[in-house]
């Protein structure tokens, strides 16, 4: 199955990432890259953008790698390290690469960069293939 197939239909069921303004930019077999705009809404008590934001793009951006294959997988564990701070109005990027396609899991790094091309965090995810399709 085609991996846009399968993204396409995740984004469409997933309000979350919906909310966060995520867009897709690019899919193919154990690969995605998103992107999305900070909100003054995401911002915590320091002024700077909530570490949940960060950390939830590039969960999408696993779940999008993971999943593009049809085949239903779930976060085992997961990382992330913060490197710059983020601020409202920054246009951050997440592009997941696979590093191991197993039969039951898979392990992704995420980058996750800004506008200037600064990486402001880098997110680790290991998932777990449960062999049931995404897409029927």
């Amino acid at each position: 199955m085609n991996p846009a197939v399968v993204v396409n239909q995740m984004m469409e069921n997933d309000l979350f990432s919906q909310w966060l303004g995520i867009m897709v930019i690019e899919v193919k077999e154990g690969f995605s890259k998103i992107k999305m705009t900070v909100r003054k809404e995401m911002v915590n008590g320091f002024g700077i953008t909530h570490g949940g934001i960060a950390f939830s793009l590039a969960d999408s951006a696993f779940a999008f790698a993971c999943n593009n294959r049809n085949n239903l997988s779930v976060a085992l564990d997961t990382s992330i390290n913060f490197t710059k701070p983020v601020h409202v109005g920054d246009e951050l990027f997440a592009e997941a690469r696979e590093i191991h396609n197993g039969r039951t899991t898979g392990l992704y790094h995420i980058n996750i960069h800004n506008q200037h091309n600064h990486l402001v965090a880098v997110f680790k995810g290991t998932c777990f293939r449960t062999g049931k399709p995404l897409v029927k």
